[in-house]
C-alpha cells in the first residue's frame, strides 16, 4: 500500500557514501526531503541531484535535511557525490528493502523493456517525522523548485 501523507515516516537504517550507518530517526527535529532515485550518474538522476545541490543554501536556511536513496553501493554514491560536488547525504539501499518499505520499487517499462526499479519519488517529512507531502512521477529538472515551494 502506498505511503500517504499524515502518517509517521517508517524508520530505517542504511549506509551512506562513507559506509556510516544512518537512520531516518537521527534527523528528528529537522524537516527532511527524502528522495528516491533510480541510479547514480545517469542523466535524469544527475539533473535531479544537481538541482538539489544548486538550491542547497535555501534548504540550509530552512533547516531542511536532504537524503537521497538509490540501490547503488556506498562506493558508487561516493563517486557520484564527488563528481558533482553534492553537499548532502546519499544512502545505499542495495537490496531495495527501504524502497520496498516506501513502496517505490516495482515494475517499470523503458523502450519496450520491463524491469524492476525505483520509482522517482520524494517524501517531505516534518520535524516530528510525519510525512506531509508525497511527490510522485517527479520531473528531475523542476523538482527542487517544486519541493522548495512546498516548504514555503
Amino acid at each position: 500500500m502506498p505511503i500517504q501523507t499524515g502518517i509517521q515516516a517508517p524508520d530505517f537504517t542504511l549506509k551512506d557514501e562513507t559506509n556510516i550507518a544512518r537512520s531516518l530517526s537521527d534527523y528528528h527535529g529537522a524537516p527532511v526531503v527524502l528522495y528516491f532515485y533510480p541510479k547514480d550518474d545517469t542523466p535524469g538522476c544527475t539533473t535531479e541531484a544537481c538541482s538539489f545541490r544548486d538550491d542547497y543554501s535555501a534548504y540550509q536556511q530552512a533547516g531542511v535535511v536532504i537524503l537521497g536513496i538509490s540501490p547503488d553501493s556506498p562506493k558508487s554514491h561516493a563517486r557520484f557525490k564527488a563528481k558533482f560536488h553534492l553537499p548532502f547525504t546519499l544512502l545505499a539501499d542495495e537490496d531495495h528493502q527501504v524502497c520496498d518499505l516506501y513502496d517505490v520499487w516495482g515494475l517499470k517499462k523503458y523502450m519496450g523493456r520491463e524491469y524492476n526499479g525505483v520509482f522517482r519519488t520524494t517524501f517531505l517529512i516534518d520535524s516530528r517525522g510525519k510525512i506531509i507531502r508525497v511527490f510522485e512521477n517527479v520531473k528531475p529538472a523542476d523538482h527542487s523548485a517544486e519541493v522548495l515551494a512546498a516548504l514555503a
